[in-house]
């Protein structure tokens, strides 16, 4: 592919990297001379010092011949106007803008959904922008997610299935410590795989003969109501999340509090649920008295404090250090792990701190915050996921971003259409975790004896260096 990256800040070189690192090829622009020096020494591809909403410095790095346009300018309005600009010339070009302003975004959404008969079809796509990304909602989203599975580590979930990948830390006291995995059923009946083993500092694909030990860390594929019975497993055990605290009410704050305040849904029995009997059980803390004022006014379930939340005298007096969560979501990220493992220390029995990429989430993680969530890479990944063609329907990095699991869907021109996975196995390459057949509305864990076929959705982990070859070899396209 050949992709346009307008921005040369962190996410514009992260997700060049990637596009490089997948044989694309990449042009990245920015107007910043010292930045686009600094992205050029990173890089290697295209990098040009000018404005990238000027359609003559688009058309001489070549936007005729491109597969997409991705604009991560830290202006919205650049990004914005940029698409639109390239839509109205080449429309077929794949536009991608990263959009901070929370109006834009949702005034977006609600007038294509009102007006969704109009935006159908041949209709061009509203400001000329494919799809419109918010870093705020890629972020909030996954702070709900993983609280609303636990909070128990990173959480990965699927639409329209049952299963979720998440990460288990083996104890000493697990009866998985020293057992090989081809040996793993014989000490549980639920139904999982394990997706990727971390041990000794490095990540890889299992097989049968991989030994775990107490220690390691365990990406497992299983059913979001068999964590509590996998942290058994592990030698830990699920705590019921009954008393939150969300530190920061600021937009990310808002959208969790929004996403939070209110009934669950069926099957989350043991996680928070709001009522006017257990009114005090959410409270929203921030230092800002405009914030709080908002936020009382629009939560008036919560209890909104304007407070320093590292005032240990302050959290013990309002009774935070015996609630079951701490959600971290100010916007500095740094204070977001530090404040996390210290609410831990006091007494808080669990943590979920927003952080600013994967790196600080593997030191968030260090310091014993029990789930991190980078916000510049949930952006990388969301980009990734419409990059990839229509046969991807979703990217989710994990490990640092060391490996992809992926979401495809098989075409009629895959190599390994009416084949079974164990014909196909590459042990370290790739593994195939579920598969859902055309016309079947959930995915299964799938297993040797699976045979792929046309239409098949499937979801496997792969090496990102590797992501591109492996996904060309089940959809059947050129690399």
């Amino acid at each position: 592919m050949r992709i346009v990256i307008v921005g040369a800040g962190f996410t514009g070189v992260q997700l060049a990297k990637l596009l490089i690192a997948e044989k694309n090829q990449v042009v990245i622009i920015d107007n910043n001379e010292n930045i686009i020096r600094h992205a050029s020494n990173q890089l290697d591809c295209t990098a040009v010092c000018a404005d990238g909403n000027n359609l003559d410095t688009l058309e001489d790095v070549g936007i005729a011949k491109a597969d997409a346009l991705v604009c991560v300018t830290s202006s919205d309005e650049v990004n914005m106007i940029t698409c639109s600009l390239v839509d109205a010339v080449y429309p077929d070009v794949l536009k991608i803008a990263r959009v901070r302003n929370y109006a834009y975004y949702v005034n977006s959404a609600s007038a294509v959904k009102k007006h969704s008969i109009n935006f159908s079809g041949k209709r061009r796509p509203l400001y000329g922008i494919n799809y419109m990304i918010h870093p705020d909602v890629e972020a909030a989203d996954a702070i709900v997610q993983a609280v609303e599975n636990g909070a128990v580590g990173s959480i990965l979930s699927f639409d329209n299935s049952d299963y979720v990948i998440a990460r288990f830390t083996v104890s000493e006291k697990s009866s998985l410590d020293g057992i090989a995995l081809k040996n793993i059923r014989s000490k549980t009946d639920f139904k999982f795989l394990v997706s990727y083993v971390e041990q000794n500092g490095e990540t890889s694909l299992p097989s049968g003969e991989t030994i775990i030990s107490a220690g390691n860390t365990l990406g497992v594929l299983l059913d979001k109501n068999d964590v509590s019975s996998m942290l058994d497993l592990c030698g830990s055990e699920q705590q019921d999340i009954r008393r939150i605290v969300l530190i920061g009410a600021g937009r990310i704050g808002t959208i969790i509090a929004e996403k939070l305040i209110k009934p669950q849904k069926k099957g989350f029995g043991r996680l928070f649920q709001l009522s006017s009997k257990r009114s005090q059980d959410f409270v929203i803390i921030d230092t800002d008295d405009e914030l709080t004022k908002d936020a009382s006014e629009k939560f008036p379930e919560a209890r909104v404090l304007r407070a320093d939340a590292s005032d240990e005298f302050f959290l013990r007096e309002e009774g935070i250090v015996d609630f079951d969560l701490a959600i971290c979501a100010t916007h500095n990220h740094e204070m977001n792990m530090v404040l996390a493992a210290y609410l831990e220390s006091l007494g808080v029995k669990q943590s979920i701190s927003l952080v600013s990429s994967a790196a600080f989430g593997e030191i968030g993680t260090k310091l014993g915050v029990d789930v991190t969530v980078p916000l510049r890479d949930a952006v990388v990944d969301s980009i990734m996921s419409h990059l990839r063609g229509k046969s991807v329907k979703e990217i989710h990095t994990v490990t640092n971003g060391d490996f992809e699991v992926v979401e495809c869907e098989i075409t009629d021109k895959s190599k390994i259409l009416g084949k079974t996975l164990k014909e196909i196995s590459n042990p370290g390459t790739f593994l195939v975790l579920m598969n859902r057949k055309n016309g079947n509305d959930k995915y299964q864990i799938v297993d040797g004896n699976t045979v792929i076929s046309t239409d098949d959705h499937i979801v496997l982990i792969t090496e990102a260096e590797n992501s591109k070859k492996v996904l060309s070899y089940f959809s059947g396209s050129s690399e």
